[in-house]
């Protein structure tokens, strides 16, 4: 058996595919934190996103949502001289939105939960057996993220949604030929 084709030979990403891609996550921050990776990746590789996470966690403060929703132009002004992470000021200032949002919806009914039931608290367990089948967005990463824009949320179209959804394990999309399907489809 094999891994799936997308990662690659780094190290790194290897050690992402094989031990945190696609195992369910139920933790609000550490959901909430993957989503805004995942918009911070947006036009760049997954693996520029791996090689600055843990700069992108110090300078973010550990991505604690209720200390970056107080956030101003101040620290956006300083996450922009800070080489060690993507320095993109719409997605600098969309975090702090997102921080804002994020509030809300776990005030209102927990972060987590309101992203698990879009699938009915179950991971979705797909069958592809070649990376040409796995689409890049799916009916469910449409609504959540039309769903996301709505309450403010930025960053977060459908591709993003379905990249973060299969990251978290909401969706169980390790290639049936690869060995971390069967391991993570027992984890649901």
């Amino acid at each position: 058996m094999e891994r799936c084709g997308w990662a690659g030979s780094d190290p790194l990403y290897l050690a992402y595919h094989d031990e945190e891609w696609g195992v369910p996550e139920r933790d609000s921050r550490v959901l909430w934190e993957k989503l805004v990776l995942d918009g911070f990746q947006a036009g760049l590789s997954w693996l520029t996103i791996l090689k600055k996470r843990e700069n992108f966690r110090a300078s973010f403060q550990g991505f604690d949502p209720h200390v970056i929703a107080e956030w101003g132009a101040v620290d956006v002004a300083r996450l922009l001289g800070d080489a060690g992470i993507i320095r993109h000021r719409g997605k600098i200032e969309a975090t702090i939105t997102n921080a804002r949002v994020w509030q809300a919806i776990e005030a209102e009914q927990g972060f987590a939960t309101y992203l698990w039931n879009y699938v009915d608290g179950r991971p979705v367990q797909t069958r592809f057996e070649t990376l040409a089948q796995v689409p890049a967005d799916t009916e469910i990463s449409r609504k959540l993220s039309k769903d996301l824009k709505k309450r403010g949320f930025k960053f977060c179209g459908p591709t993003i949604t379905y990249a973060f959804m299969q990251a978290v394990g909401m969706v169980n999309d390790h290639l049936v030929t690869c060995p971390c399907h069967e391991r993570v489809a027992r984890m649901g």
